[in-house]
């Protein structure tokens, strides 16, 4: 599993000219699965320590300008968005390759129970896009701070 992480002031994400997932200030997560990851992932030491890192995660500045203070304590927003491009290869040629994502099916399942599980531990809205759909992002990257984590480096 790999999360982009974008600490932004406001995101939405757009399917067919409609909004389908807005949030305020938060994170805006790419939220992608590989091919080793498995239906035996979610509820596992790794998923939870995931779901952990991403809620506590300190990316807020707290009055001194220092990163202390994490999504919880801002009491933030997420739009978490599926992003199988995330397990792109561009090793060899011009075109990448995506044989390191995890299948549609499997995928789709993931997301929706890493989406349930979020909304069950976030501070406040999470918002997502629409799986397998072409999506429009339009944010705001507030910092710009950007963070990867990935579950091979857990």
């Amino acid at each position: 599993m790999r999360l982009v992480i974008q600490r932004v002031t406001e995101a939405r994400v757009l399917v067919d000219d409609e909004v389908t997932g807005e949030i305020g200030a938060g994170f805006l997560v790419l939220v992608g699965f590989g091919r080793e990851d498995t239906d035996a992932l979610p509820g596992s030491a790794i998923w939870n320590k995931m779901l952990d890192k991403l809620v506590n995660l300190r990316i807020f500045t707290d009055d001194q300008g220092r990163f202390n203070l994490s999504l919880a304590d801002v009491a933030g927003d997420l739009l978490l968005v599926s992003q199988f491009t995330l397990y792109a290869d561009c090793r060899k040629g011009r075109r990448p390759s995506f044989t390191n994502a995890c299948e549609p099916k499997l995928a789709d399942s993931l997301f929706n129970r890493f989406v349930a599980d979020a909304r069950a531990k976030a501070p406040a809205n999470v918002a997502t896009g629409v799986f397998g759909a072409e999506m429009f992002l339009e944010f705001t990257n507030w910092g710009p701070v950007t963070i990867t984590l990935d579950s091979q480096d857990m």
